[in-house]
């Protein structure tokens, strides 16, 4: 082991001096993380494609004392966000006003350490975007082009792409979007579509033609292939596949105006009615949240001395990694960034997440239903980090995460040194004696932690980052029971103490290796240990000196309970079932009668009297019925819907002329009216207040 160890110690000292090449090279460091759309609340996708792993990224640049500023905001135009509106009757602002907040505040309840989460209908904003436009409408960077569009006469609009739904022409989903479809997740334009509809009025659109300018990415498309074919080969295959792909495919222009009323306003003659293009304006809000944050931005866009990192998802490489740049390499002085580190999709217990389906874990009801379990979502989406392929989570995971390594791990190990502590020392850090060669081996793998969780977190990949800051865990939890002091210590007090120290140097650690995947459990770690090591120092072994005190330990977690997750599972299954119904289709509509056979049948209200199941069935009750001019009885096959005692003294409505009918030899003579819901649940047809028995139903 001790070969072994050497071996490891020397692989560590190189990649810490490539590591400080690297990171020496920069000055400052600015981290962006994708603007989520302020038209409903986070989920675990978004977390655990952007907001997680930029968030690990920027504690780790913290700890290394590096000059950082963390950006995102709400990206607050689109037609989503009009689309909501539209559906709840309130305007886009009421949409984005609600969701900001909510949003804003989950991030900040979750440790996501943004140094500004600002949103882009600010002022600031409108005149950064208002002035980016100009800057390059200025300098002859966009092309002119009028085509034919869909316009809807009656509400008298052009249609967005989200505002035109028709049928799919790859599949045939006839609800398919201008821009997607669905079903099969085909890129569309409106043009495609068969039997093109306006989602606004219904109507038919009618084609009209409109003006727009448009970024030429053709005639950028050579430096775009240099810059990232040739100079970013180290970004990572899902992104740099893309890129290529899109690239050999050959770029073409793509507008940066549209017709809408929502956005910000087009800033030049002709602009009139128009807005700038989402996906145009949305990146600029990096910049313009910069500007609201500090007066030195420039520092941060405009000097080569600053890394600039993109944190999205992997429907946002494009816009990112070939439109952003382009558009910043045609302003004036803009740095490009030095990486895009997208990751993929994570789905939820096997399926897609779907935010219309109501399939996802929202952060904020999370934060509700899991009170003070911050880091344990943070760990498990760590752990699960879709990286490189799509991945899944699932409330199982979640629980093992949980029990099986934060606490039977982690845990375990700081709760006995610390609680062992207190008990052989008074809470005093020991002095240790001489160690053994065990302890050596074990010191030298403890030694090079520091430099495998950089290495990985310098390469984003933070999957491997947090596997080997918890193999300190690790580490520290097998010493401890391969030593075991609790026995020791009756026969040897030097050595236990020696045991101790090294325990509580590894615990000391921890505090600071953690700290950048979950931050709350590090935080209340070093309260706990009475100290604040820094990044550095880990790997020292004097982090706590003899007779340092130490502060009551208190458990870092606790188990989660079958009953817990078994309750999630029960909301993802009534919501399964609430998407089966809603997909139901209802039953078409029967063949024409004339009204002369709808006055022929007579439809009264009537009271149940009486009501039994009928014996040796399962789907019939056997009712009395005041009709209001008779009492009759009345067998119906509704007893899998109804308790027979819940039902009497209900009022329902009956058809009394209906021919009578031998039922199990009882004679039925009426039937009562009912309602089936989509899932095949009944219900009584009844008025909406007390009437008179015998009332007609006309």
């Amino acid at each position: 082991m001790g070969a072994f160890s050497h071996e490891i110690t020397i692989i560590g000292s190189l990649k810490k001096t490539l590591l400080k090449n690297r990171i020496m090279k920069y000055k400052r460091f600015l981290i962006t993380s994708a603007l989520p759309y302020a038209n409903g609340p986070v989920h675990i996708g978004h977390l655990a494609g952007v907001y997680v792993p930029s968030d690990i990224y920027v504690r780790y640049l913290r700890q290394l004392g590096k000059d950082v500023k963390f950006i995102c905001g709400s990206d607050e135009h689109g037609v989503p966000i009009t689309i909501k509106a539209k559906n709840e009757g309130i305007t886009p602002q009421d949409v984005v006003d609600r969701y900001h907040v909510m949003n804003k505040e989950s991030f900040n309840k979750f440790g996501i350490s943004f140094d500004i989460y600002s949103r882009t209908s600010n002022k600031v904003h409108h005149e950064t975007a208002s002035e980016f436009f100009t800057e390059l409408y200025n300098k002859g960077e966009f092309t002119e082009q009028t085509s034919e569009q869909y316009y809807d006469e009656e509400r008298k609009q052009f249609l967005a792409d989200r505002y035109i739904k028709g049928t799919c022409p790859k599949c045939s989903y006839d609800e398919a979007y201008g821009d997607q479809c669905e079903q099969c997740g085909t890129s569309l334009s409106p043009m495609e579509l068969i039997n093109p509809y306006s989602t606004i009025s219904g109507n038919k659109p009618i084609k009209k033609e409109t003006t727009h300018w448009y970024l030429p990415l053709d005639k950028y498309e050579p430096t775009l292939r240099k810059w990232i074919l040739e100079d970013h080969k180290e970004w990572k295959p899902n992104v740099y596949g893309q890129c290529k792909s899109w690239l050999d495919d050959g770029l073409r222009p793509r507008a940066v105006t549209r017709d809408l009323d929502w956005g910000v306003p087009v800033p030049v003659k002709g602009g009139e009615g128009k807005v700038l293009y989402v996906w145009f304006d949305a990146p600029i809000g990096y910049i313009s949240a910069t500007k609201e944050l500090t007066p030195d931005w420039e520092k941060y866009w405009k000097d080569k001395e600053t890394k600039l990192v993109h944190f999205i998802g992997k429907d946002n490489i494009v816009f990112h990694c070939i439109i952003f740049p382009a558009m910043l390499n045609k302003a004036d002085g803009y740095i490009l960034p030095d990486n895009v580190p997208a990751n993929e999709f994570l789905n939820l217990e096997g399926n897609k997440i779907s935010t219309s389906r109501n399939w996802a874990v929202w952060l904020h009801e999370y934060l509700e239903e899991f009170p003070g379990k911050e880091d344990v979502l943070r760990y498990t989406l760590t752990a699960n980090m879709p990286e490189t392929k799509d991945n899944d989570f699932s409330w199982a995971d979640f629980q093992a995460r949980n029990n099986n390594e934060l606490v039977a791990i982690f845990g375990n190990f700081v709760n006995r040194a610390l609680v062992l502590t207190q008990k052989y020392y008074g809470g005093k850090v020991p002095q240790p004696g001489e160690y053994t060669q065990f302890d050596k081996e074990t010191i030298e793998i403890y030694q090079t932690a520091r430099q495998k969780v950089e290495h990985a977190l310098e390469h984003y990949k933070f999957r491997e980052a947090l596997r080997e800051a918890m193999n300190l865990a690790r580490l520290g939890n097998k010493y401890l029971a391969d030593t075991e002091p609790w026995k020791v210590v009756k026969t040897d007090e030097e050595r236990t103490k020696t045991i101790m120290y090294i325990s509580l140097q590894i615990s000391a650690a921890l505090t600071s290796l953690l700290e950048p995947f979950i931050p709350f459990s590090a935080t209340k770690l070093a309260k706990m240990l009475n100290t604040d090591v820094k990044w550095q120092e880990i790997g020292n072994m004097d982090l706590l000196q003899p007779g340092h005190q130490i502060n009551k330990p208190e458990l870092l977690f606790e188990k989660i309970e079958d009953t817990q997750v078994e309750a999630q599972r029960k909301k993802l299954q009534d919501t399964k079932k609430a998407n089966e119904v809603a997909a139901k289709e209802l039953p078409e509509a029967k063949e024409e009668i004339t009204f002369d056979d709808f006055l022929k049948m007579d439809i009264r209200v009537g009271t149940i009297l009486e009501a039994e199941k009928v014996a040796k069935t399962k789907k019939l009750l056997k009712m009395k019925v005041d009709t209001g001019i008779d009492q009759r009885t009345v067998v119906s096959g509704i007893a899998e819907f109804f308790e027979p005692e819940k039902i009497v003294g209900q009022q329902v409505s009956i058809l009394i002329n209906l021919a009578p009918r031998k039922i199990r030899g009882i004679e039925s003579q009426g039937m009562i009216l009912m309602a089936e819901n989509p899932d095949g649940t009944l219900r009584f047809i009844q008025p909406g207040e007390q009437t008179v028995n015998g009332s007609t139903i006309n």
